[in-house]
């Protein structure tokens, strides 16, 4: 078993407080709204929504994945921090054994937020997840996060 820890940090005009409740707060909502040719729904299956519920995003046809599941293994509104593992899904294969991530939405400049991002792959042997398999979760998650940041930008009044 190998464990291999990749990091990102994203800078965003829109304050952390306002990132953090549209994206992790109120994502049942948002996302399906947001993205409505991709994500077909996003739903708590088990929990409160806090520590240890279980949510899972099912996309429309045509986008790589069919559904994936995650577990909330951290949540801190005060601080901005989210962690969350996935338990199911196509990211998932015979070489990934499990995918977690911590997102912390640090206050930037100008009242904006660095989104710091810590990714750990879990892998059933010693090799390291491919360039592919990293550009795929990455990209997903980064197009998710600039629509939402679009549409903070866009109604400065949401979230806040």
């Amino acid at each position: 078993m190998g464990v291999h820890v990749y990091t990102e940090e994203n800078p965003s005009p829109v304050a952390p407080s306002r990132l953090f409740k549209a994206l992790i707060g109120d994502s049942e909502t948002l996302m399906p709204k947001l993205l409505p040719q991709v994500i077909k729904s996003l739903a708590l299956v088990e929990g409160d929504g806090g520590v240890g519920s279980i949510r899972l995003i099912a996309f429309h046809e045509g986008v790589p994945s069919k559904n994936v599941k995650t577990r909330i293994d951290a949540l801190d509104a005060e601080k901005f921090e989210y962690t969350y593992t996935l338990l199911e899904g196509d990211l998932l294969n015979e070489k990934i054994e499990s995918i977690s991530y911590e997102v912390v939405f640090a206050p930037g400049t100008d009242g904006g937020t660095i989104a710091k991002i810590k990714t750990t792959y879990t892998t059933k042997g010693d090799e390291a997840p491919t360039e592919e398999e990293l550009n795929k979760g990455k990209e997903t998650g980064m197009a998710m996060f600039k629509v939402v940041e679009g549409y903070l930008q866009q109604n400065p009044d949401a979230y806040v």
